[in-house]
């Protein structure tokens, strides 16, 4: 029987990891048990990160939107829910991009949902 050599996919897997943890400080770099543990906790504070970007930016909207109303006479609330009464659906980002570069629409839409 022919004698068989290990390790080719051991020291694939090994490299694949520590290529992903280069840049980051002492034994997290370069000790592979050290560099998975680090890995798997930046991996999983990426995920979370990706999930809290959303929120802070439709919390970022909502304020612009609301500074917006604020200026045209009228609370957020009341312009949200005077656009549901009036079947526009747009959704806060474009509302958000409209009072920055657009305020003469922002404003029709302001009159729209008060009426």
């Amino acid at each position: 029987m022919a004698r068989i050599k290990r390790g080719v996919i051991t020291k694939k897997r090994h490299k694949r990891i520590l290529k992903k943890t280069k840049g980051f400080w002492g034994q997290r770099k370069n000790v592979f048990r050290r560099a998975k543990e680090t890995m798997l906790r930046a991996m999983a504070y990426a995920f979370k990160g990706r999930k809290l970007k959303k929120r802070d930016m439709r919390a970022l909207f909502i304020t612009r939107i609301n500074a917006a109303c604020s200026a045209d006479g009228i609370s957020y609330n009341r312009f949200i829910a005077g656009l549901k009464n009036a079947n526009i659906g747009l959704n806060r980002k474009m509302l958000s991009q409209l009072a920055i570069y657009d305020t003469k629409a922002f404003s029709r839409l302001v009159e729209m949902a008060k009426e």
